[in-house]
């Protein structure tokens, strides 16, 4: 992402592809980081320079449930989704996903669409997942990218379509969760917003991280 975001800077054109064989810096939601062995996914950074931003606040949702459709063909099971960014089959995290944007004044000049796929699981790994054995990388990327450049060129909120696909695929709909609050996980809002169910009440949430109560 930092070689995109330089690239970008320079003038790079929408639609420029910026791929790692490895990662030594990753990093992730929050500031979190790691490794990636070298062969064994994908590591990509994505520009894109949109005319309209009315898209960006679902833009991670939308991106995931594209990648989700267009990576279905190399799973041996249909691929799940966990608000905000994440990928998973029932083995473990498949892929996650971070979009940055970067601004002048109020304009968006571009967003980085980044995300990290185990094509291979991590051996060194608890908890992470691959695709099928004998997936080529270079056949994931035909598959994906024009699906995340379809995501990025969407606007506004998510449409019933991708709602539906959203809850089909939904991972935690309906399970407790301790974060971002005390509560039930009860699907998303058109508008990104992460729903809990309380006490009394649901509770929409834009930001923070979703903890399921299974996983502690």
């Amino acid at each position: 992402m930092d070689v995109a975001h330089r690239l970008a800077a320079d003038g790079a054109l929408a639609g420029t592809l910026v791929i790692a064989n490895e990662q030594t810096a990753g990093r992730g939601r929050g500031g979190k980081s790691w490794q990636s062995s070298a062969e064994a996914g994908l590591w990509l950074t994505l520009i894109e320079r949109p005319a309209d931003t009315s898209g960006l606040d679902v833009l991670s949702i939308r991106v995931g449930i594209a990648a989700a459709e267009s990576l279905d063909r190399f799973a041996a099971e249909p691929i799940r989704l966990k608000w905000p960014n994440d990928l998973y089959l029932e083995k473990g995290k498949l892929a996650g996903i971070l979009v940055e944007a970067r601004w002048r004044e109020q304009s968006v000049e571009w967003i980085a669409i980044g995300m990290g796929l185990n094509v291979r699981p991590p051996a060194n790994i608890e908890g992470a997942a691959g695709l099928e054995p004998g997936t080529a990388r270079v056949d994931v990327l035909l598959e994906l990218i024009p699906a995340l450049r379809a995501a990025a060129g969407a606007t506004g909120p998510l449409d019933a379509g991708e709602m539906e696909e959203f809850n089909a695929r939904d991972l935690a709909r309906g399970k407790a969760c301790t974060q971002p609050a005390l509560g039930r996980v009860a699907g998303i809002s058109a508008t990104g917003e992460l729903l809990v169910a309380l006490a009394d009440t649901v509770a929409p949430f834009r930001s923070g991280s979703l903890v399921l109560q299974d996983s502690q």
